[in-house]
């Protein structure tokens, strides 16, 4: 296994005794949005690097993370649930000076902990994407729970298995299934295989039904915050649960990126169309 890479980006105190990793690109904060980017499952900044490198070329500012005990960040105190992912994203943007205003992106399980994190801080927030994202409303669906309940066996075998030093072997060809660039490359084969990583990793998955729950009672989307949401596939079929946060909004849109997969939509080959995404978000907002 591939030695511990040095952090992109900077370690930021948000208590006296514990710090995460912030990775922040492209231009100072001003009067432009900064994009505020949460991973989803097993996921930490190194997810974002193409998305963000893209998002510096347009000018904007991003600013993705390592959750407690995941990536370069030191553990948090449990449960892992949503209600302590979003105080934690909240006290690290503060201790960065990283006011706002923001346009929330997250990806896959992080469509639970954005909810939360809006509902507390609606004055920052101007918009919202949500790349491939699930919602607190798909548990109602028993496959979505059978789903899940698989999801968190398989999360704490790969704990495991990297506890035993099963996926060192593994990381090359599995560690980036998301198409990243060298450094966040890196980054994501060495956590792959670290026993933290995966540790932590599993013990959020363990809180997804607490966090459905929790963001079904922070409520929807404000209806005038602009929700874009991108999806895998061609776009046929009719509407599903991870549409409905942009047919709610007045000014909601999908994009789908066909030939892309669950992983593939925040790498090279597709994350242009989680910017143009953002990019509609902005406008939308800026016009609103």
């Amino acid at each position: 296994m591939a030695s511990q890479p040095a952090p992109r980006g900077r370690m930021v105190a948000i208590e006296p005794d514990r710090r995460l990793r912030l990775v922040c690109e492209g231009p100072p904060a001003g009067r432009r949005p900064t994009v505020v980017l949460e991973a989803g499952a097993f996921g930490f900044s190194a997810d974002w690097a193409q998305v963000q490198a893209s998002l510096a070329q347009a000018g904007l500012r991003s600013c993705a993370y390592d959750r407690a005990g995941l990536g370069h960040s030191d553990p948090g105190p449990a449960p892992r649930d949503s209600a302590a992912i979003a105080a934690d994203l909240a006290r690290l943007l503060a201790a960065a000076d990283e006011p706002g205003p923001y346009i929330l992106c997250g990806h896959s399980m992080a469509g639970l902990h954005l909810r939360v994190f809006a509902a507390s801080n609606r004055r920052r927030v101007v918009g919202v994407v949500l790349v491939d994202a699930t919602t607190p409303e798909a548990m109602d669906q028993p496959a979505a729970r059978h789903l899940v309940a698989g999801f968190a066996r398989i999360s704490h075998l790969a704990a495991w298995g990297a506890e035993a030093g099963l996926q060192r072997p593994l990381s090359g060809a599995f560690g980036d299934l998301i198409g990243l660039p060298g450094p966040a490359r890196r980054e994501k084969r060495w956590a792959f295989a670290d026993p933290g990583h995966n540790r932590w990793s599993a013990a959020e998955v363990d809180e997804w039904a607490r966090d459905a729950e929790a963001g079904r009672a922070a409520g929807p989307y404000d209806p005038a915050w602009p929700v874009g949401v991108v999806l895998t596939g061609p776009g046929e079929g009719g509407e599903t649960s991870q549409q409905v946060p942009a047919a709610t909004s007045r000014h909601g849109f999908v994009i789908h990126a066909p030939g892309a997969n669950h992983a593939t939509l925040l790498g090279r080959r597709h994350a242009g169309r989680v910017v143009e995404a953002i990019l509609r978000v902005e406008a939308a907002a800026a016009s609103a």
